[in-house]
């Protein structure tokens, strides 16, 4: 049998699959095998009957849901009138990233991995599901995963292995060459293009939404600084309702842009073009010329902390001993304990790693930035109001993360301490940004009633659902919202006031730090148990859950099994049932994140 050709495709929302795709690539690469790599939904996917070794790399989100990317391609895959055997002549391995902190743990690999047996495709081995909660992370099932699929592919492709494949230390070629400009440097914002087309906003378009307010929204003196922010959206064709969330794409800092540029001898003002090596586009978000500025600050994720792909490709430049052996460690298997521990827990990121590496640094070629940065990745916010109360305005409420490790600078959130540097008083600010569905949906009739839990942030979303609601008219509403103090977190607590005083909001709260001992929302979910109980089982009520999955999710759905068991004679396991129903009926939504 000749040498095949690879085609790796992946579904990534966060960037961790398309790391792992761009793995197998440079494995494929290094065993002199043709190699394709392409996200879903931008390969053709009617050619897959044609293909004959493929593999899936996707990753699970929100509540088992596929990533973005992958959308159009799973609505293909999954058609009734698909041919039975139509994949017959496909050879393929399924490779699952997930997180096992949640529920549906690596369902969107699972589910694929059925649905290509039902199509008749040759699965080679197991499903690979790695887990980001696994102390050394995804790589302790990566590794193991890769050896096993390219011991598979050489048994079915023999010839493969009299192919000499390309020492570990040999650079391969980078994805792009850049083509530096020599004419005058002009003074261009790459960063504002209106669309000219009236569509909707999108990923490829964003709507450059004007920045009209940054409130801090938290007392000066409590540790967490949260900002209520607004924007300008007229014009913007941008429509949503409660549940939906915005998505943007961060900036990294001046200072951060102005060191990396030092670090490299890079001048951030000089403009170039960016050539393809071989069969990839160049990024759409790149103009076409572009400054280092702009690539720097808009693009490459200088801030993130690195993955071991990072430290394989610095390895293949240094020629310093030192470091080239301290490298060599952090990309092996058997180094990932000490990677760890240098990055993975202080959280250290890879502008920190340049300036900890300067001999190796120093000899980095700038067509490898691509190869070696990943895109910075947009990040969602759920919207905190309706266009029904703000028409032609989208807020949204940022806890800005900041937090020390044992090392000497405090680590930040890359888009939450962007968003809250932005100040509208110095002058316009634009936001490029663009809104798609969520994962929480409300019911439309008007006396369905409507229960939400939403600790800390976890409120925005029903901030948006009460605005929407109240303006229907919709008044059976009732919310448990949790923070530290009364007189120091407690968002939005003049608006739950007017909402109460019109009859339109029953209000539960519970602040953690206001008494010695500790009360959380769930406690407060189990004392209203008579009521919650005669809400669901009477009135037909919905339950919403949103805010940091660590204990409270868990604990109120534990907390209203009791309500079940308590209120309603319900065993153990009867309780249980009557959540998964609720479940599986959209009358139990939650929406969190880690």
């Amino acid at each position: 049998m000749s040498s095949p050709a690879l085609l790796v495709l992946y579904g990534s929302q966060t960037g961790t699959a398309q790391d792992a795709a761009q793995r197998i690539a440079r494995q494929a690469q290094r065993r002199q095998l043709q190699v394709q790599v392409s996200s879903l939904d931008s390969y053709n996917v009617a050619n897959l009957i044609s293909e004959s070794l493929v593999v899936f790399v996707c990753a699970t989100t929100g509540q088992g849901d596929p990533p973005d990317n992958m959308k159009n391609f799973w609505r293909f895959l999954f058609r009734k009138s698909l041919p039975v055997g139509s994949l017959c002549r496909l050879d393929c391995a399924i490779l699952g990233l997930g997180d096992s902190s949640y529920p549906k743990f690596n369902f969107v690999a699972k589910k694929l991995h059925k649905r290509l047996v039902q199509l008749g495709a040759s699965v080679l081995l197991p499903v690979g599901l790695a887990d980001d909660q696994h102390d050394l992370g995804s790589d302790a099932v990566i590794d193991p995963w890769l050896t096993s699929f390219w011991e598979k592919v050489f048994a079915l492709y023999p010839s493969l292995a009299d192919v000499t494949p390309l020492r570990e230390d040999e650079p391969l070629p980078p994805k792009y060459t850049f083509h530096f400009l020599e004419d005058v440097k002009e003074k261009t914002d790459d960063r504002l293009r209106i669309p000219s087309e009236q569509t909707v906003p999108s990923q490829s378009h964003p709507f450059p939404a004007r920045l009209v307010s940054n409130k801090r929204v938290t007392d000066l003196s409590h540790f967490q600084d949260v900002r209520h922010i607004e924007f300008d959206i007229t014009g913007s064709n941008i429509q949503f309702a409660a549940g939906d969330v915005v998505m943007m794409c961060p900036c990294n800092a001046p200072e951060h842009v102005q060191q990396f540029c030092q670090l490299l001898r890079l001048d951030p003002e000089a403009r170039f073009t960016l050539r393809p090596t071989h069969n990839t586009t160049v990024p759409a978000r790149l103009p076409q010329p572009c400054t280092v500025r702009h690539l720097v600050e808009s693009y490459l994720d200088i801030a993130a902390v690195p993955r071991r792909s990072f430290f394989e490709l610095l390895s293949t430049f240094s020629t310093n001993e030192l470091e080239h052996e301290k490298l060599l460690e952090f990309s092996s298997a058997a180094g990932q304990d000490d990677l760890h521990s240098y990055c993975n827990r202080p959280r250290r990121t890879a502008l920190e790693v340049l300036a900890d590496f300067p001999h190796t640094t120093a000899e980095l070629k700038v067509d490898y930035l691509l190869d070696l940065f990943p895109e910075i990745q947009p990040r969602s916010f759920s919207i905190a109001s309706s266009l029904k109360a703000h028409p032609h305005r989208l807020q949204i409420l940022v806890a800005v993360v900041c937090y020390k490790t044992k090392l000497h600078q405090p680590r930040r959130g890359l888009c939450s301490t962007w968003l809250a540097s932005l100040d509208p008083a110095q002058g316009e600010v634009y936001v490029p940004l663009w809104v798609k569905k969520g994962s929480l949906k409300f019911p439309t009739e008007k006396d369905t009633p409507v229960i939400m839990v939403g600790p800390g942030t976890g409120v925005a979303p029903f901030r948006s659902a009460l605005q929407e609601r109240t303006a229907e008219g919709q008044t059976a509403n009732f919310l448990f919202f949790g923070c530290r103090s009364e007189s120091k977190d407690f968002y939005f607590r003049s608006e739950w006031e007017d909402m109460m005083k019109a009859g339109q909001l029953t209000l539960f709260t519970a602040f953690s730090r206001d008494q010695e001992e500790k009360v959380y929302v769930q406690q407060r979910v189990r004392e209203n148990a008579e009521l919650l109980w005669d809400l669901i089982t009477n009135k037909g009520a919905y339950f919403y859950i949103a805010g940091n999955a660590k204990q409270m999710p868990a604990g109120v759905c534990d907390a209203l099994k009791e309500a079940f068991q308590q209120e309603g004679g319900a065993s153990t396991e009867d309780a249980e049932r009557m959540l998964e129903a609720m479940e599986r009926t959209g009358r139990l939504q939650s929406e969190t994140w880690s």
